[in-house]
């Protein structure tokens, strides 16, 4: 049983060192999403087995019941024969590996080189921590302490010259029961907030919208290691903002013109009613194709940024996707004037190519 486990954790190994090798590969594509649970991820992985036994010839020749090896009581198949028609060519092989998303931040990290985060300021939320290194005469007998209770008995049945070494039994009373007591220890729980804002207006089409979808899992993965309380907000904007579902954010068909300072007129008020800055820490997430309905909207929105945003949030985040449609003018707009703000990053992406350094540069700051 010890060599079969031995086994087994050589494999688990090997498999990880292939999701490894291929991770880039993995950060540009959609593969992992649709197989994404609450703590694990299905990683499809071609040309690896994992060993079991499996029904096949004897090499001995022989049967269990004397036959020739191969045979069956019931009569032979024919060649060729059964549910979906045979073929004699060897088949390519998937199997799909269980991985901790812990576990592929960690990967995540290795592989773009990032940096642990440090929470900013004193946004930390005292969470009740401690451990049972305490003794109390009272308490559920879950949580009775075997052998202070016993040495308690005894002491009493000493004591009370009632204990014979002859017969050394000792009954334990109620009065000397004692119990493990949980000393409070309050310890710092770091909280985060993560808006991902997205254009759905005409111009951003599906093959814009995966690449988002592809970075917001990336993201979220990463920042869900660092922090123990994530929450993730979903906004969508064409000429009007307005807070959706998961599904919405990533499935709403794209309609309407854009105006970009709706979307962080939105941010900013959720900021201010829901998360303190001196409580969280905030990443927005803003994807745009670049194009903006006026001028004037982009200045009123490079105000906001300077004037109310930046000041509120750990960083903010600015993904610009290449479309046929769209002008890409917004990033220039921002990095003409924004551009010396250490909160602010800007990236642009043209294809999904590009993803794993748009991660990088969002996230190599330990912002």
């Amino acid at each position: 049983m010890f060599r079969i486990e031995t086994d087994r954790a050589r494999f688990r190994e090997i498999v990880r060192g292939r999701i490894r090798k291929d991770l880039r590969k993995y950060l540009s594509t959609g593969e992992l999403i649709g197989r994404a649970g609450d703590r694990t991820v299905s990683i499809p992985l071609p040309q690896i087995e994992l060993p079991r036994f499996v029904f096949g010839e004897n090499p001995s020749g022989r049967g269990r019941d004397g036959g020739e090896g191969g045979e069956s009581n019931e009569g032979e198949a024919a060649e060729g024969e059964g549910p979906g028609g045979a073929g004699n060519q060897a088949g390519n092989h998937i199997l799909e590996v269980e991985v901790d998303l812990d576990e592929l931040a960690e990967m995540l990290g290795d592989e773009l080189q990032l940096p642990n985060i440090k929470p900013r300021g004193v946004k930390e939320l005292a969470t009740d921590g401690g451990r049972y290194n305490g003794i109390r005469q009272t308490g559920p007998d879950s949580l009775r302490h075997f052998r202070r209770s016993y040495k308690n008995a005894l002491l009493r049945s000493i004591s009370s010259g009632i204990y014979d070494k002859d017969n050394p039994m000792v009954r334990p009373q109620r009065q000397d029961f004692r119990f493990r007591l949980r000393k409070s220890c309050p310890q710092p729980d770091s909280s985060a907030v993560v808006f991902h804002m997205m254009d759905v207006s005409g111009s951003m089409g599906r093959e814009q919208k995966e690449i988002v979808r592809i970075k917001a899992f990336w993201i979220d993965t990463w920042l869900r290691s660092q922090y123990k309380n994530l929450e993730v907000v979903y906004i969508v904007h064409d000429a009007v903002a307005r807070v959706v579902d998961h599904h919405t954010f990533f499935h709403l068909r794209e309609s309407g013109g854009t105006k970009i300072s709706s979307a962080y007129e939105l941010c900013l008020k959720q900021i201010a009613e829901r998360y303190r800055p001196e409580d969280w820490n905030i990443y927005p997430f803003h994807y745009s194709d670049g194009d903006n309905w006026s001028a004037r909207d982009t200045e009123l929105c490079v105000s906001m940024l300077r004037d109310e945003i930046l000041p509120r949030v750990n960083q903010f985040c600015y993904g610009q996707v290449k479309s046929a449609h769209g002008s890409g003018q917004f990033k220039k707009d921002l990095d003409g004037a924004l551009g010396a703000e250490e909160v602010l990053v800007t990236s642009s992406v043209n294809d999904k190519n590009d993803v794993p350094e748009a991660i990088r540069a969002f996230l190599g700051k330990g912002r």
